[in-house]
């Protein structure tokens, strides 16, 4: 086995190591040595912006928050209008450069998209200046209840749901990826006025550890 080849690394505001690896060919992002995402065969990156985004039509507003290697983005443009507006909000410059450097041709190089704009910023902050939206996708962390950094905790509980169902029109929808299954998330979505579900995806589509994607719309 090849050795693992560092390309980057930057430290998190709460005190973490991001690093950017490689070897074989494929891209690895590990947090503080565990390994956040690859670039291996994606699938349910792609189903949350496929259950979320299909059917769009006119010039739709999506944010997404949370870069990573791009997939989510690619999955988005590729069934979103020629009008629709994309907003990234990554909290870390580091990976925006990086799927501008090394990391831009897995995914298509999405953030060539005339449609994109990339805010280097915490996904909650720019909710509070966006406006509103009629889809919002959450890829930030490893679910509700594993958090890249310690203050995206605030985004899926009770204050942090009711500000995105402010942020999203009538009938917009909330979809979120996670690593696993949680009850909890279910009800808290339930109480912030969203009707969710719960969709398993097997990580490469196919095969792999099954993922969940919560699609949650927004009740009128």
């Amino acid at each position: 086995m090849q050795p693992l080849e560092t390309l980057g690394n930057v430290t998190t505001p709460d005190g973490k190591e991001l690093v950017l690896y490689r070897r074989s060919g494929h891209f690895h992002l590990r947090v503080d040595g565990l390994e956040l995402m690859s670039s291996r065969p994606q699938g349910s990156e792609e189903v949350l912006a496929e259950l979320a985004c299909e059917g769009l039509r006119g010039a739709p507003r999506v944010l997404i928050g949370g870069l990573g290697m791009g997939y989510t983005l690619r999955a988005a443009l590729d069934l979103l209008p020629p009008r629709a507006r994309v907003e990234v909000a990554e909290v870390f410059p580091a990976v925006v450069e990086w799927n501008r450097g090394p990391l831009a041709p897995l995914a298509g190089r999405p953030l060539d998209d005339p449609r994109v704009e990339v805010f280097a910023a915490d996904v909650g902050a720019r909710l509070e200046s966006g406006g509103t939206y009629d889809v919002i996708l959450l890829d930030v962390d490893n679910g509700p209840d594993a958090f890249t950094l310690g203050s995206n905790a605030d985004l899926y509980g009770d204050a942090g749901l009711a500000r995105i169902y402010r942020h999203l029109l009538a009938a917009g929808v909330l979809a979120v990826w996670s690593a696993d299954p949680s009850r909890a998330f279910v009800q808290r979505l339930r109480k912030a006025g969203f009707a969710p579900r719960s969709v398993t995806v097997p990580a490469r589509r196919t095969r792999g550890p099954n993922h969940t994607i919560f699609v949650a719309r927004r009740q009128r």
